[in-house]
């Protein structure tokens, strides 16, 4: 955010922070937020770098189109488990996996395969 926005805000009665801090969330809750997020967002840009529907994907996995969309939604319902398992299913590796989970603070999520 600039400054003048930011200047802005605060002097219409606004308090700038991070959801960290608004939610109460320690810094475990915050990474492990940010590590379905990154899994989550690695599943789309997956599903879609392959032309496939949600539907398609929810074939693949044994699942549901909505399903399928919570989790590239990041719903918290999605489990970890669900992630890595549909994740799997691109191929992805251990590797693969780990990297994402690593640059889970970062806005970058590389493709995988």
């Amino acid at each position: 955010m600039d400054t003048a926005k930011r200047q802005r805000l605060q002097a219409a009665g606004w308090t700038i922070g991070t959801a960290e801090k608004f939610l109460g969330l320690s810094p475990e809750e915050t990474a492990f937020i940010e590590m379905k997020l990154a899994l989550s967002k690695a599943i789309k840009q997956n599903r879609l770098s392959q032309q496939m529907t949600q539907y398609e994907l929810a074939q693949r996995i044994k699942s549901s189109q909505s399903r399928v969309a919570k989790i590239e939604a990041g719903d918290p319902s999605a489990s970890l488990d669900l992630l890595i398992r549909t994740l799997l299913t691109f191929g992805a590796t251990r590797q693969d996996i780990a990297e994402v989970i690593l640059n889970s603070g970062s806005s970058q999520i590389s493709h995988l395969n």
